[in-house]
């Protein structure tokens, strides 16, 4: 005994973790804390990657149609937006511009009608800044040429409107002209020369693009535009490049960017990861609490060991030391699984979920229901550090209120009745 006592609270404590119980419901209690910190660690890096690989894809999805930065001007038009090449393709991190006309209207094709917004482009300046050329499903962006009247739509517009390559459809524009008669809208017959298709209701069902010409001669804009649009090398310094062009614009112009036109967007995703987080890592703060239970009856269990080792000279903070290792094993054991396991699925869980749905024959996201039918994952490593690192303190946190218990025992009251 002696000997045990010039040992260190952390390998008395080892040895009573190793130690044979009597009560095995005391070790039934430990196994499930552990299987609960697990399980939480497990869940919570897993969910985490599948909501970062879920905005990821939703970001670039919008991007492929959104401008990284948008100048317009202060009026309702720019005059002359070549005049503007000079400042915005002499940033460094202006990658291409195309100019545009934007204004909404309405689709008709007999008594099918949809509103939807309306983009005047130059095809070969737009795809530039804009990856619609390259998620076309029928037809070609190129084939949008001035006075030809072509139109391209997205697929759930085509397929709401009923119409395909080569239909005619009729835009009617909100903008009329003065008759005796009264306020006439301004009707033109424009044929589908291309379908899209991005993945993104928003844009698939409620844009269309035209050319820049036909789309002046629409809306009388006497060879203005309404803006140019930028694309950057890092879309992450939007906001950087915002607030150059604006210094060196001037006041007749208004810079916008991604983050600003899309901002209640993605601040609804980071508040939903937010609340899962702490929806999942209740999980580990019950298992924390197990933890507790099963300290409490672990001191308890032990009191007359606790006495002799008080006897024999150990401090109650050796004691506390004692427990808190026991209880540590458990937290560290747990989170290790918890952690490795939670890597490895969200590694692989692009390749984990089609298993499973053709083993179980379901599919998990229909491709008609949901924007994205796969399970992207994009695990980041300081989301696995602040995940274990939360469920280790919270399990060393929970050993605290045992250890101080088992500490307070006196001896000549445990032993009396031994």
């Amino acid at each position: 005994m002696h000997s045990l006592m010039r040992l260190p609270p952390l390998f008395i404590g080892l040895r009573y973790t190793r130690a044979k119980r009597r009560n095995h419901f005391i070790s039934f209690i430990s196994l499930i804390s552990m299987l609960g910190i697990t399980l939480g660690v497990w869940a919570l890096i897993t969910v985490l990657s599948v909501m970062n690989g879920f905005e990821r894809e939703l970001r670039e999805r919008i991007l492929g149609v959104a401008s990284h930065v948008t100048v317009r001007s202060s009026g309702d038009w720019i005059p002359d937006w070549h005049a503007l090449d000079s400042i915005v393709l002499a940033h460094e991190q202006v990658t291409g511009r195309a100019p545009y006309i934007f204004a909404q209207g309405m689709l008709t094709k007999g008594r099918e009608v949809a509103g939807i917004l309306i983009r005047g482009v130059l095809p070969a300046e737009e795809i530039q800044v804009s990856e619609i050329a390259n998620n076309m499903t029928d037809g070609q962006l190129t084939h949008l040429r001035p006075g030809d009247f072509g139109i391209v739509i997205g697929g759930e517009l085509a397929r709401q409107l009923r119409v395909s390559l080569g239909d005619k459809v009729t835009l009617v524009a909100p903008k009329g002209q003065i008759t005796p008669a009264g306020l006439l809208p301004r009707l033109k017959r424009f044929t589908v020369v291309g379908v899209f298709n991005i993945g993104m209701y928003e844009y698939d069902a409620g844009l269309v693009l035209i050319h820049l010409d036909d789309a002046g001669r629409l809306y009388r804009s006497n060879g203005q535009v309404s803006g140019v649009r930028l694309k950057l090398q890092d879309v992450y310094d939007a906001p950087l490049v915002r607030r150059d062009l604006e210094r060196e614009l001037g006041p007749g112009f208004f810079v916008s960017d991604w983050t600003r036109e899309h901002v209640n967007f993605f601040r609804a995703l980071k508040i939903e990861k937010r609340v899962m987080f702490i929806i999942l890592f209740l999980i580990v703060a019950v298992a924390a609490f197990n933890i507790v239970a099963t300290l409490v009856m672990v001191v308890t269990d032990k009191q007359s060991d606790i006495a002799i080792l008080r006897t024999l000279g150990m401090s109650p903070k050796g004691i506390m030391g004692v427990f808190m290792v026991q209880g540590v094993i458990i937290g560290v054991i747990g989170t290790i699984l918890g952690g490795i396991t939670g890597i490895v699925t969200s590694l692989n869980i692009e390749t984990l979920v089609p298993f499973f749905e053709t083993l179980f024959g379901v599919k998990f996201f229909p491709a008609d229901v949901y924007v994205i039918s796969d399970f992207p994952a994009e695990m980041h490593w300081d989301d696995v550090i602040k995940i274990t690192g939360a469920s280790l303190i919270m399990s060393a946190v929970a050993t605290l209120y045992p250890a101080w218990r088992g500490s307070r025992t006196q001896p000549a009251e445990a032993l009396r009745y031994e």
